[in-house]
């Protein structure tokens, strides 16, 4: 059965199942059919917000401005960051050999080192050292599963959420020994990321969105990302051209405060995978990049799954 024609039966089958069993816009738990596991679905309202930094921030960086402001339309986003837990059941699954877009007969490549560096890795920890495109196909995993399209979130949409409703340098505003009630950073983290949900979230019950582990998100990274944007006014997003470089936000357990800011940006960089021994390089694993790690996104508006099949062609292919 062509892959396609596998996910949209898959679809079908699974979509009665695995729909939350009150479809409003509410907080959900989303079960990964097969196994106990659940994951928490947080409600973000539409609205506008200002994106970037104001150019008088302490700490910004050219790349996060000039500031523009966007409408960004609802959807769900995972309250904690993907769990090793949770990613372990894609790796591991048979199924995975079929769909997982490397070539036509591997799985993703075996993990040649311990990708949990000895931080944690059973019982909530967060996922880690991955590339962008495992991330998506984790996603893609999980439609299959779901019948429900769970994506990454855009940039925009990262930001909008982490900010909840502020204009201050972090979330919770501009004092950052406040920090470590919020975030593992430099600071406080021991040189480790931290089991997910451990620490405070933001007003709108999201948690780790700064610090932990960074994030992946959709666009492809351009310093000149808001000049581009300027004559898009809802729901932007810049789609990707190449396999790098792409973007990561909130900052991690390794960073300083200051990499921590909502505003900013962490572009993919090739020494990430400086130790990897594969030729090619692995499309998976990020050796030197402990620190890269991703939350999941529900558009409130599914796309059909002909549009499905072209967004995740699309983000697989660069």
């Amino acid at each position: 059965m062509k892959q396609t024609h596998l996910i949209l039966f898959l679809f079908i089958v699974n979509t009665a199942l695995a729909q939350p069993s009150d479809t409003s816009f509410k907080v959900y738990e989303q079960s990964i059919p097969g196994s106990p596991l659940k994951f928490k679905m947080i409600p973000i309202a539409g609205g506008s917000f200002i994106m970037g930094s104001p150019a008088n921030e302490t700490g910004r960086d050219l790349d996060e401005g000039p500031q523009k402001k966007f409408s960004i339309s609802p959807f769900w986003m995972g309250a904690f960051e993907v769990t090793h837990d949770e990613f372990d059941l894609f790796f591991k699954d048979p199924a995975t050999s079929q769909n997982s877009g490397t070539d036509a007969i591997t799985r993703p490549s075996p993990q040649y080192i311990d990708l949990s560096w000895d931080m944690g890795r059973d019982g909530g920890f967060p996922v880690n050292s991955m590339q962008q495109k495992t991330a998506v196909m984790y996603c893609r995993w999980l439609y299959s599963k779901t019948g429900i399209f769970y994506r990454l979130p855009t940039e925009a949409e990262w930001e909008y959420a982490c900010r909840a409703g502020s204009s201050s340098k972090y979330f919770f505003g501009d004092n950052e020994k406040d920090l470590e009630k919020y975030a593992w950073y430099k600071k406080n983290s021991k040189k480790a990321y931290h089991k997910v949900g451990q620490l405070k979230s933001n007003t709108w019950g999201l948690y780790d969105m700064l610090g932990n582990v960074s994030e992946w998100v959709m666009d492809q990274y351009d310093e000149n990302y808001f000049t581009k944007m300027n004559d898009v006014a809802v729901d932007p997003e810049l789609k990707p051209t190449s396999r790098h470089p792409k973007i990561l936000k909130g900052g991690s357990y390794i960073d300083e405060a200051v990499e921590l800011r909502s505003a900013n940006r962490t572009k993919w960089l090739p020494e990430w995978n400086r130790r990897d021994p594969q030729i090619p390089k692995s499309q998976w694993w990020l050796t030197d990049a402990p620190f890269a790690g991703f939350r999941l996104v529900r558009p409130l508006k599914q796309p059909s799954p002909e549009e499905i099949d072209k967004f995740f062609t699309l983000y697989l292919s660069n």
